[in-house]
């Protein structure tokens, strides 16, 4: 099968959430025998140089990237409050990644072209009319609820100008959905909302990873270090970064004197670095986000907003080590609450979870354990992968293929 996978950013390299995501798909694919071509939008924000990717990777994928200018110019943001579009949409429309799409459809006969995040939606005409490919639209999020959420956390100008963000977006996306042939979200709670407003077949197909290729770490040597991974220029992490930081920590320190944070990831943002505070360890981008993880106990990702399942989040639990999240940060996985995750949806309760396992280090194992049978049972991106397959089959125009 030849598939033609359009990124929103580059999926190389995979060191956060949405090119980890792409890139497991793309890899899965390859390791089942299919031939990938991909093209991604390079932008000055997640810009990647072409020489530093490996030829390797170049050639089995046929990445190509187009440079886009996805910056967001003040004057044309505020005149998109007086229009219907959405200015999130907007901003990857280009000439030239529409030239270089129609020649790679000219060039090639493609069974499947997968848009990679609904900002891939505007070239679904462009491959319509050069290719007779199905067109599946791979949601990473249910996107204008991430901006719902952000617009309830926000002030009253902010909140009314997110608002209208969120409005364009919400019409964009819904309108979206029926120019597919199929939509794959990565969490049952997303498939749900994109079934209930779209006529298209939906399924749900999570985040997976290889397991033989975490090795798991179990032994907690004195306190458990707490940490945090993840890029800070995607808004909710950083929401949710705040509102501990702001909220959490002052009580957590009241009951674990010597409670301190580490956060990795890139992007840092100027509060954070400039904070200045004995319990929080601000390390910045980290050179192996693997052997970070390995060398920290326990995660703590306190998500206010965001849809779509939390990559790192599955990373950690293979990784052996015990998560402390909120309900929105464990959306899309299979849990069990005090098993093999930590639910801890409001201050007072993440406060508790973080005394609870500072005190009793070999709860944290005991839970970290269970969390890597969950990732071996049901994220192991061969069984994703064929998933997937079998979906591909049952859209095609006549299948006889039923999926359950």
């Amino acid at each position: 099968m030849k598939i033609l996978l359009l990124c929103n950013k580059p999926p190389y390299p995979a060191t956060e959430g949405g090119p980890m995501a792409m890139n497991s798909i793309i890899t899965g694919l390859l390791k089942a025998g299919h031939q990938i071509k991909v093209l991604a939008v390079n932008d000055e924000k997640y810009g990647v140089n072409e020489t530093d990717i490996p030829d390797e990777y170049k050639q089995k994928t046929g990445l190509e990237l187009i440079n886009v200018e996805l910056k967001i110019k003040p004057f044309q943001a505020f005149l998109n409050l007086f229009s219907s579009k959405s200015y999130h949409v907007l901003r990857f429309i280009s000439k030239d990644f529409e030239k270089r799409l129609t020649e790679v459809l000219k060039a090639d006969d493609y069974d499947v072209v997968q848009l990679e995040m609904l900002y891939m939606a505007p070239y679904v005409e462009t491959i319509r009319k050069h290719s007779k490919a199905l067109v599946v639209l791979r949601a990473h999020n249910v996107e204008h609820k991430i901006w719902e959420r952000i617009a309830k956390e926000s002030g009253f100008f902010k909140r009314l100008y997110i608002h209208h963000l969120a409005k364009t977006l919400k019409n964009y996306e819904l309108n979206a959905l029926e120019k597919m042939d199929g939509i794959v979200a990565i969490t049952p709670k997303d498939a749900a909302f994109f079934r209930k407003y779209c006529s298209k077949p939906v399924i749900d197909v999570p985040f997976g990873i290889y397991p033989n290729d975490f090795t798991p770490s179990y032994e907690i040597e004195g306190k458990p270090q707490f940490y945090h991974i993840g890029s800070m220029n995607w808004m909710p992490n950083e929401e949710g970064i705040r509102w501990f930081v702001e909220n959490v920590l002052p009580d957590t320190v009241a009951k674990v004197p010597d409670f301190v944070f580490h956060l990795a990831g890139r992007n840092m943002p100027e509060w954070l670095t400039n904070l200045h505070n004995k319990h929080i360890d601000v390390i910045g981008e980290v050179p192996n986000a693997m052997e970070f993880v390995a060398n920290h106990d326990v995660a703590i990702v306190p998500l206010l907003s965001g849809s779509g399942i939390r990559i790192k989040i599955i990373e950690s639990m293979a990784l052996g080590k015990t998560v402390i999240t909120t309900q929105v940060g464990a959306e899309g996985i299979q849990y069990e609450e005090d098993v093999n995750i930590i639910i801890a949806e409001n201050k007072a309760k993440m406060v508790e979870a973080i005394r609870r396992i500072d005190e009793n280090p070999q709860l944290a194992v005991e839970i970290g354990k269970a969390a890597r049978r969950l990732v071996e049972e049901t994220y192991d991106n061969g069984k994703i992968i064929d998933r997937l397959l079998l979906f591909y089959e049952q859209i095609r125009p006549n299948s006889k293929v039923t999926f359950i």
